[in-house]
């Protein structure tokens, strides 16, 4: 079945005769005629009644026209997006990051799209690797270890690591507080498998330091939780919640951050609209964390 023909028979119920139909598409009357008496013996029922002057439906043809048309809006549709995607065009995005980085980065960015920017999904990655993220179905993804040399990426931003305390904490006054700081407090910090605990390891490990009253946390949000209900201070990467006071964590060299990166399949057919979207992102982290990182 062709969809030629079902444009043929379409225009032939519409204009009420084969011969009306003809100029319509811009075929001969013989032409057309063929072509739905082929459309007919390939259905195996009649779809016409052509026993009067005009090219009337048969109850099967009545039935069959809604499913022809529909057919065709699916076919034009069907082109329409093939020549968007020739064109580099996105009319979906997958977006793959880590939880936190979907509540506060992922999603703070997607409320500032508008209706010419694409459809966007969000989903959480089973490992923090670019390359599994995009093997996934993910077009863009967002992650905290710098990708290698099968995607494209570039970096979006600096994120602080930090001390949550409450308002009454003996720190709350302080801008930051030193890795060596942390041995004499209870601390309640991300399991070893998130990125900013491996942080926070690499940086005790480096001062030659541990600390002796840890209590861990699978959700940051537990995390900062736990420290508002006094059971120690909160290192976390996410947004403060809970009333608690966001302090900078330092070691030696400065304040620890943790780094985010964006990342697409360098053979994805919309390479240039990703990477105009990790440069807004990228952007968009600046305006709305710099504050922090000064």
């Amino acid at each position: 079945m062709e969809l030629r023909t079902l444009r043929y028979f379409v225009a032939a119920a519409d204009a009420g005769s084969v011969n009306a139909a003809a100029p319509l598409v811009h075929v001969t009357q013989p032409a057309i005629s063929r072509q739905l008496a082929q459309l007919q013996a390939e259905l195996g029922v009649a779809l016409f009644d052509t026993r009067g002057a005009r090219s009337t439906l048969t109850a099967a043809g009545r039935q069959f026209l809604p499913i022809a048309r529909d057919l065709l809006v699916r076919a034009d549709k069907a082109r329409e997006a093939a020549a968007s995607f020739a064109a580099g065009a996105l009319q979906t995005v997958a977006i793959s990051a880590p939880a936190t980085t979907l509540s506060d980065v992922v999603a703070p960015f997607l409320a500032t799209w508008g209706p010419d920017d694409p459809i966007p999904t969000v989903v959480e990655p089973a490992t923090s690797d670019a390359s599994s993220a995009l093997l996934a179905g993910a077009d863009l993804a967002i992650v905290t270890e710098e990708p290698g040399t099968g995607e494209v990426w570039i970096a979006i931003a600096e994120l602080p690591i930090w001390v949550y305390v409450r308002a009454d904490h003996p720190w709350a006054e302080r801008r930051s507080v030193r890795v060596q700081d942390l041995v004499d407090v209870d601390v309640i910090a991300m399991t070893p498998q998130f990125k900013p605990r491996k942080i926070l390891d690499g940086a005790l490990a480096e001062a030659g330091l541990s600390i002796p009253h840890l209590m861990e946390s699978a959700d940051a949000q537990v995390a900062q939780a736990l420290a508002a209900a006094g059971r120690g201070v909160a290192i976390v990467s996410d947004d403060p919640r809970f009333g608690l006071v966001p302090l900078h964590l330092e070691d030696d060299r400065g304040p620890v951050r943790i780094q985010l990166f964006a990342a697409w399949d360098r053979g994805h057919h919309a390479h240039e609209t990703l990477a105009e979207v990790a440069d807004r992102l990228r952007i968009f982290c600046q305006q709305r964390y710099a504050p922090d990182l000064s």
